[in-house]
């Protein structure tokens, strides 16, 4: 069901006394037009499990399924894959993931947390909370220099509107179309003078999105900051059940001044077009406390946010996690006789017989993949838009190899996605489930949504979703030797070498899925690692000034995402740190 809602009430009707009842005029369509739409439907609300000595009943949303259990593991699956749960019980305690269909927004599968409470004997309830699927659009139209009509469609969620460059618009009574510079025609909309909604038909976003035009009081999800929170006042991070210490920018060393004037500056950007900088949250934590914590466009500190390749320092943190636990793991683990045996393993190309852990940890497998060439057969894109393996695990295993383990870096996300099957096998767990006993549950993580391959299991090459508090965690774990809140998550051994400059890779140092990069500082300089991702994903640590900053952005596969680690943090963060 379609429903329309605008960036800031979430509830939107067509705008109306302002456009011409007779057509459509060229001056109408100056401004910004928006919608939202919910691509559902998923199922959500409160999960009831009743057992019984053959398994039991769940209802949730108004559907019941039958519930699986073998042993400590529970399971339920809903009629026309509609949802499903993986949980444990250990005594009177109820754990487990939800898992939601295949989001039309993402093409992807989620698992996130459900915590339940037991209500009597065998019975109990949790809350789902799947991570909604939905694509915005905002529609920007203004005059060039030469008084023709352009526009640029924005979109938060995945920045669909970098690949519709538009350049001239062409209005023939109330239809709208939108034209590239050669002339071709990118879409087309159809004005209703009666709505006063502009329907264009997006077929490869959900379908016809009927766009309204925005007051300025509803462009929240469009400029970084509403008019009325101007000009920017700062705020300390509110203190929350989450474990973070918090404190002013003032109790840790840091300028105020120069913090407030950077804030203003990013408040007051303007949203001139597809490449402006599109940053949804800053965050800064200094000796160990939270000190600054800003949101724009109408993001916010409860939503998860894509980190894309920025957890892939989540899958190493598990891998460090799961030896500092006992697990049989550790950098010289075997790859293939790991996961297919011994005597299997054998018979392999030797190169493979040859590959560790410690190869996948520093993208030195020698497999062939390669996410910068797309006729790379181990490219993830290529591996994720095949459909006869939806194990991409057995798919990476499959590649050839091109050279000998260790011999050279090569970036590739089925790396690390390899590595979480081989935690997987090694542990007998299933990834959501180690991810939440070895990361979640001990740094006091909230929200998250996890995503799955096409199987269900864990893929591990990048994409998690988490609150940006908890992702800045990672980078104080590290900088605090390992721990969090003084709970031990790896060794300190394994943070000092995860963090170090192992190999180069793409012109950069990079240790366990962390780069490394250096700043200048007065006359000498500072080094910083720093988990990064498309879009603007990043949390840095800068071990020398006791920091650790975290950014979080939509300009997915732009250029310009990279402005925060190449701009912001050597002008504006580096100096305002008083020595």
């Amino acid at each position: 069901m379609k429903v329309l809602l605008c960036a800031l009430t979430l509830s939107m009707v067509c705008f109306s006394g302002t456009l011409s009842a007779m057509g459509l005029l060229k001056a109408d369509l100056i401004g910004v037009w928006g919608e939202k739409r919910i691509l559902g439907p998923y199922v959500s609300g409160v999960l009831d499990i009743r057992l019984d000595a053959s398994g039991g009943t769940a209802e949730i949303d108004g559907q019941v399924g039958a519930v699986n259990r073998q042993g400590a593991n529970v399971s339920l699956e809903l009629a026309n894959a509609q949802g499903a749960f993986r949980g444990q019980i250990y005594g009177d305690t109820l754990t487990g993931h939800w898992i939601q269909p295949r989001t039309m927004a993402y093409g992807t599968i989620y698992a996130t947390p459900v915590s339940f409470r037991l209500l009597s004997a065998n019975h109990w309830q949790g809350e789902v909370n799947p991570l909604e699927d939905a694509m915005t659009f905002y529609l920007a139209v203004s005059y060039d220099e030469d008084s023709n009509l352009t526009a640029y469609f924005r979109n938060p969620e995945r920045n669909a509107g970098r690949f519709m460059t538009v350049k001239r618009i062409s209005i023939d009574s109330n239809t709208v179309t939108f034209l590239s510079g050669s002339g071709e025609v990118i879409a087309t909309g159809q004005f209703s003078p009666e709505d006063q909604c502009l329907s264009v038909f997006l077929p490869w976003a959900g379908g016809t999105y009927d766009f309204s035009k925005h007051t300025t009081e509803q462009l929240e999800g469009f400029s970084p900051r509403p008019e009325d929170e101007q000009p920017y006042r700062y705020r300390p991070p509110i203190s929350l059940p989450d474990g973070w210490p918090v404190a002013t920018i003032g109790d840790v060393g840091i300028s105020s001044d120069s913090i407030g004037k950077f804030i203003q500056m990013l408040c007051e950007m303007p949203m001139q077009s597809i490449h402006s900088l599109d940053l949804h949250g800053i965050l800064i934590a200094r000796r160990g406390r939270l000190v600054l914590e800003e949101y724009f466009h109408g993001y916010h500190r409860n939503e998860p946010h894509d980190t894309r390749s920025a957890s892939k320092t989540v899958t190493s943190t598990l891998m460090g996690a799961a030896i500092a636990r006992g697990y049989p793991l550790d950098e010289s683990t075997p790859i293939y006789a790991t996961m297919i045996g011994v005597d299997s393993a054998r018979t392999l190309d030797p190169r493979k017989q040859a590959l560790t852990t410690g190869h996948l940890l520093t993208m030195s497998s020698g497999l062939d993949c390669d996410d910068s060439d797309q006729e790379s057969p181990g490219n993830e894109d290529v591996m994720q838009e095949q459909t006869i393996e939806p194990d991409w695990v057995k798919y990476t295993m499959g590649l050839d190899m091109i050279r000998d383990p260790g011999e050279k870096a090569v970036y590739c996300s089925c790396n690390p996605n390899l590595l979480g099957g081989v935690m997987s096998k090694s542990t007998g767990k299933w990834l959501p489930e180690l991810f939440d006993e070895l990361i979640a549950e001990p740094m006091q993580f909230g929200h998250y949504a996890l995503n799955l391959m096409p199987n269900r299991e864990g893929y591990t090459g990048g994409g998690a979703r988490l609150l940006p508090r908890d992702f800045l965690k990672l980078g104080q774990m590290m900088l605090d030797d390992g721990k969090w809140n003084g709970k031990r998550i790896v060794s300190s051994q394994w943070a000092e070498r995860a963090s170090s400059r192992l190999v180069e890779l793409e012109g950069h140092g990079y240790g366990y899925y962390w780069w490394n990069v250096s700043y200048p500082d007065g006359h000498d300089s500072v080094t910083a690692f720093f988990a990064g991702g498309n879009g603007g994903q990043i949390v840095m640590v800068i071990p020398e000034l006791e920091i650790v900053v975290g950014f979080f952005g939509g300009n997915y596969s732009d250029m310009v995402y990279l402005t925060p680690q190449r701009n912001y943090v050597p002008n504006y963060i580096i100096p305002a740190v008083i020595r």
